[in-house]
């Protein structure tokens, strides 16, 4: 994916939403001690994904849109160097690692074992992850909103 055209869908963050998002964080430092840890949670967040390769960072700041926006009440926080979205009970839900990690060739959005997705005795978990799309924007919503389910 190239950053030419910051105000496309798929190529990550606007310089609007960036900005959003610095004053959200700002908002939750001013809460006092509970709201900095939110604010530091998201902040790590967002600096770790500025710090992916720029294929990865733009599906990153993608998948970052997409979870906040589908599931609010998740809350975001790096886990185990990885952006990470977790319930209110802390625990993780979905993450996204980034190819670089690993030195994979796609990127993954996986799923733990707190999100809703058991269906039968075999459900998938992880999805591999190579470009943004509307047609994944959907899936990727449909996905995280059962998970929160």
């Amino acid at each position: 994916m190239s950053a030419k055209n910051a105000s496309t869908v798929s190529d990550g963050f606007s310089a609007e939403e960036r900005a959003a998002m610095k004053e959200r964080a700002a908002e939750l430092r001013a809460e006092g001690k509970k709201g900095a840890k939110k604010a530091d949670d998201l902040q790590a967040v967002l600096d770790r994904i500025a710090q992916m390769a720029p294929d990865d960072r733009a599906l990153a700041e993608r998948v970052h849109a997409t979870v906040t926006a589908a599931a609010p009440e998740l809350a975001p926080k790096t886990w185990y160097g990885m952006p990470a979205y977790a319930n209110a009970a802390g625990k993780i839900v979905v993450f996204f690692q980034d190819s670089g990690k690993f030195n994979y060739r796609y990127s993954t959005l996986g799923f733990q074992d707190t999100a809703n997705l058991d269906d039968g005795d075999l459900w998938p978990v992880s999805y591999a992850l190579r470009t943004w799309s509307p047609v994944v924007e959907k899936q990727v919503t449909e996905l995280v909103k059962a998970a929160v389910s």
